[in-house]
């Protein structure tokens, strides 16, 4: 055999190769899979509980939900501040790092990989969309964000079409920005999702989820308009945030082609449906943005009362063993005595 059939015929076993094998399949890459699967009915809804730093990153991936989305409400919070833009870029890709880094531990748990009595399951990362907000600038800032994303580790970053500073999309005071500028923002996203792919390989570009708030603003069917120039500039999913009825996400669904996000948020401007009922309205995706954040809130102020009045919290926490493990002792414990040395012999 000569060396360039050896090469062809190198080429072609590899192509028969899922690339969620032992290769490793890009974020992005996987991302699109999961879509692919839920768009052709061989999957369920793809259900997003939003993550905002290392430890709630964990909590989703232990729990064995197939994707996670990094809100910026929560990355805001949990730093102090509302979501109005306050937290930079510099900060919103760190908050990405320690997402990714959560996402990847975990995959490694679940799948006990390095240990000796169950090495044979391939450890998988779930996918995360990022908040990209409204891009940190202009245009070319814009593409620098989906490379930041990128370099983070994240499989998508959503773009929205807010006035800077951006604010929560189900508060008042929102401002979008006119429709010309808003389609060039996507499609600043949506080429460097194609120029990050010309440099580092198929599949390795964000998957760009593009966000319209205009329907507050400028009424539904502007909203609407916006979504399908969008998916005409090159996203690869649309969110029309804040539908104030069923009717109007069913029509979203209807006429908008793609996969689309529905925003359950919890006393929000959105009906909250269930899981099934939203698939089959045409919804690709239910992220839950506040769910993990809020609910540790309430928890915090509860133990905090009890602390205060001189009450026992023991019904409130887990175990010491319990919390140690959450956050990674067992799984460290683990690998020190992989690595451990022996001891010198005394002379």
């Amino acid at each position: 055999m000569t060396p360039s059939t050896s090469l062809l015929a190198l080429l072609i076993f590899l192509q028969t190769i899922p690339l969620s094998s032992s290769f490793g399949c890009p974020p992005p890459e996987r991302l699109r899979r999961l879509l692919e699967r839920t768009d052709s009915g061989e999957a369920p809804i793809l259900l997003l509980p939003c993550c905002y730093d290392g430890l709630s990153a964990r909590l989703v991936g232990l729990a064995g939900f197939d994707a996670t989305f990094m809100t910026g409400f929560g990355v805001s919070g949990v730093n102090g501040y509302p979501d109005t833009q306050l937290v930079s870029f510099n900060e919103m890709i760190s908050a990405a790092s320690s997402v990714a880094e959560g996402l990847a531990s975990a995959a490694l748990e679940k799948a006990k990989y390095g240990e000796e009595d169950d090495a044979t399951i391939e450890p998988v990362a779930i996918p995360c969309i990022a908040d990209g907000d409204t891009g940190y600038g202009n245009a070319i800032n814009v593409k620098r964000t989906v490379f930041g994303y990128a370099r983070a580790g994240m499989a998508g970053m959503m773009i929205e079409d807010q006035v800077a500073p951006k604010r929560c999309g189900h508060v008042a005071g929102k401002l979008v920005v006119p429709f010309d500028e808003a389609v060039k923002r996507v499609q600043a996203a949506c080429d460097a999702r194609d120029e990050y792919e010309a440099l580092f390989g198929k599949g390795t570009g964000p998957l760009i989820l593009a966000r319209t708030d205009s329907l507050v603003t400028d009424g539904f069917e502007d909203a609407i308009q916006r979504c399908l120039a969008f998916r005409e500039a090159g996203c690869d999913m649309t969110f029309l945030e804040a539908p104030q009825s069923v009717e109007q996400m069913k029509q979203y669904c209807k006429r908008v082609s793609g996969p689309k996000l529905a925003n359950m948020l919890e006393y929000g401007s959105t009906p909250i449906l269930p899981p099934a009922e939203l698939q089959q309205m045409g919804y690709t995706m239910a992220a839950y943005p506040l769910t993990l954040l809020s609910a540790s809130i309430k928890a915090m102020q509860e133990s905090l009362r009890l602390i205060k009045e001189g009450d026992s919290t023991l019904e409130m926490i887990l175990s010491f063993a319990e919390t140690k493990d959450v956050v990674g002792f067992t799984k460290y414990a683990k690998e020190e005595a992989r690595y451990a040395t022996k001891p010198k012999e005394s002379q």
